[in-house]
């Protein structure tokens, strides 16, 4: 998958604020355009006592929801862990994965935030500009808004406010289980963005193209450290 020049991630924090305010200024939320035929999940994990990532791209045939292409890369983390700015610490691993794809998605879920962010550039906004791809946010906690819970049923959701302004939802996709937080990356709309991840969940609580990269770099992770080992 070709990406586009992207800018440099070794940045102050000074700097990391003013390419989200920049960045956010190319976000827009429209009905997606197509039939959505492949669908990426992306995940993260850290090992060396969080000095390297792991990073892993699934993309996933839709309806059927079968793998079609994995991949993986590894880098040093060069940025530390700040509240708000997740993207420069997990965009080069993820950045990288992607690159390595031969299938381009139609859309892509992020195990993070899309623009239910203070600044609206979680990693689903900031890199669904970046790779100009509808994005979708399902993050497993809150970061910021508020809301009332939503029913224990699936498909229930409820939605999140920030500042009077509605950022995403906050769905149920199993019963009894924990909501997840949706909110639209780029060129998606809200209601869309639930029906995908919906659609995305028919039996567990995380959309199925997440869980597999979950899963994936998970292990991949585990062979780099007995590797290491020895």
């Amino acid at each position: 998958m070709k990406i586009a020049h992207t800018h440099s991630w070794q940045v102050t924090l000074k700097k990391a604020a003013d390419i989200q305010e920049e960045l956010a200024k190319k976000l827009f939320f429209e009905p997606l355009i197509g039939r959505v035929k492949y669908i990426a999940g992306a995940d993260v994990a850290y090992f060396d006592q969080m000095r390297r990532s792991v990073g892993a791209v699934t993309v996933m045939k839709f309806p059927e929801l079968n793998i079609v292409e994995q991949t993986f890369a590894v880098v040093d983390v060069t940025f530390p862990y700040i509240p708000g700015y997740l993207t420069f610490r997990e965009a080069p691993v993820l950045l990288k994965a992607f690159e390595e794809l031969q299938c381009t998605p139609d859309l892509i879920i992020f195990d993070g935030q899309g623009i239910a962010h203070r600044k609206k550039m979680g990693i689903a906004a900031h890199l669904g500009v970046l790779l100009d791809i509808p994005s979708i946010g399902c993050a497993k906690s809150r970061l910021i808004g508020n809301f009332d819970d939503p029913a224990p049923d699936k498909g229930s959701f409820s939605p999140l406010f920030y500042h009077g302004e509605r950022i995403g939802a906050v769905v149920r996709t199993r019963k009894g289980t924990k909501p997840v937080f949706v909110s639209p990356g780029q060129k998606i709309t809200i209601p869309e963005a639930i029906t995908w991840v919906l659609k995305c969940c028919p039996k567990y609580r995380v959309p199925e193209p997440v869980r597999q990269s979950h899963l994936a770099v998970n292990r991949f992770k585990k062979k780099l450290v007995d590797e290491k080992k020895g």
